[in-house]
């Protein structure tokens, strides 16, 4: 059975702003191509959490490739799964937290 999946503020944040970028850099198709590969994976995750490999074995944080740019980074607990971060993986992962 598939786990309800909630965002974390950051999550919605990250995923925001990657849309208009892709937008306005690449345009509207590349954007809704974007959310269909990101909406698979989130599928994905919701049927198998542990789908993906554990990035943070102490935080129990998975990370999932959702373009070879973007990562999502994903936690489960007994009744849901939570979306921390999709992080552009160019950027400094020292920069990269969760709250």
């Amino acid at each position: 059975m598939p786990e309800q999946i909630i965002w974390s503020p950051l999550a919605e944040n990250d995923f925001g702003n990657i849309l208009e970028y892709l937008n306005e850099k690449w345009g509207e198709k590349v954007a809704c191509q974007f959310i269909e590969i990101t909406s698979d994976i989130l599928r994905q995750i919701s049927e198998k959490p542990k789908l993906f490999p554990l990035s943070n074995k102490k935080m129990k944080i998975r990370r999932g490739v959702v373009t070879k740019h973007n990562s999502i980074y994903y936690r489960e607990s007994a009744t849901q799964i939570e979306i921390l971060r999709i992080y552009d993986t160019r950027q400094d992962p020292d920069k990269l937290i969760f709250k």
